[in-house]
């Protein structure tokens, strides 16, 4: 069997490496020349034999539509391209309709994992036809985590790969994953902050750690905080900002149309909001109004330079 795959960089390249080793042949293509294997769409496209499986792995929004356009007038009918970037699910929907009257099938993988999916595995939420899906399936299983058994040995179904449903629904489901990350970082940082606030706790990074075993919050989000703290006990060599990468804003949206409450994803995607703000508008805004209202002390902007440590 054959992969081409799009878009070698960090996790693209470790992608290709996994299916590698589980002896599927990858022909990868990337804008740098220093990564790819040919030197062209084109090429790639002639380096597969048909059917060809083709999986995109670069920038959402307009490099990956430009790509799967591009791709589009290449492939012949019962090929397959995979979208594996986080794009929005809306974007889908339009690249089946381009595909479709061509014969060309397509399917949208959420793909978690990050760095450590080359050792680890991805997790796999992926949306599409049931023909579409089998034809890739073996691609599937080689990214998938190994399947983990029950205390009495028995496998567990489905863990790490899904088909979510038609087109869109693997991206959606990605989509939701992530929305909830959001929140699960927020809730792990305002802990870890709250630790390092009081006196009473000596040891903050000894705190977390515990945390890992046996308790009702571990994760492996906890994991990697605890490796973080190890690298870096004080968190004093990075700053606060926090990008989001659209992923949180889109659930936020589709909980609003779809009118489900979700205050604790809405205030994580507004935190990272604020931490880009080096002196708060609104918080400006309540320090008038409580002096305003109550005579409440404000300080001023000279107050403040003058007091920030030397």
């Amino acid at each position: 069997m054959q992969l081409g795959l799009v878009g070698l960089g960090k996790m693209g390249a470790n992608m290709a490496e996994r299916v590698r080793r589980a002896g599927i042949e990858v022909v990868g293509y990337d804008r740098s020349p220093g990564k790819r294997d040919v030197d062209s769409l084109e090429a790639l496209i002639a380096a597969l034999e048909g059917p060809r499986i083709v999986w995109v792995m670069v920038p959402s929004g307009e490099p990956t539509r430009a790509t799967v356009r591009e791709l589009g007038d290449l492939l012949s009918p019962g090929d397959v391209i995979i979208d594996g970037g986080n794009s929005k699910f809306t974007d889908d929907k339009m690249h089946a309709e381009l595909l479709g009257p061509k014969g060309i099938g397509y399917i949208d993988a959420g793909v978690s994992g990050g760095v450590w999916g080359l050792e680890n595995g991805y997790a796999l939420m992926v949306g599409g036809s049931a023909e579409d899906v089998a034809k890739a399936q073996p691609v599937f299983d080689a990214l998938k985590p190994p399947t983990p058994h029950d205390e009495s040995g028995d496998a567990i179904p489905g863990a790490g790969f899904v088909h979510a449903g038609p087109c869109g629904a693997g991206h959606f489901a990605k989509m939701v994953h992530n929305g909830i990350e959001y929140a699960m970082m927020q809730a792990y940082g305002e802990g870890y902050e709250l630790l390092a606030a009081v006196d009473l706790i000596e040891d903050v990074p000894g705190v977390v750690a515990s945390w890992t075993q046996g308790t009702v919050i571990r994760s492996w989000l906890l994991d990697l905080l605890v490796r973080a703290l190890q690298e870096d006990p004080a968190l004093e060599k990075i700053t606060g900002y926090a990008e989001d990468s659209g992923e949180g804003r889109w659930t936020v949206e589709q909980a609003i149309e779809h009118a489900v409450p979700m205050p604790a994803i809405s205030a994580s995607l507004f935190a990272r909001f604020a931490s880009r703000q080096e002196d708060s508008p609104t918080m400006k805004a309540v320090a008038a109004l409580r002096n305003q209202f109550g005579g409440h002390a404000v300080q001023a902007v000279q107050q403040q330079e003058a007091e920030k440590p030397a």
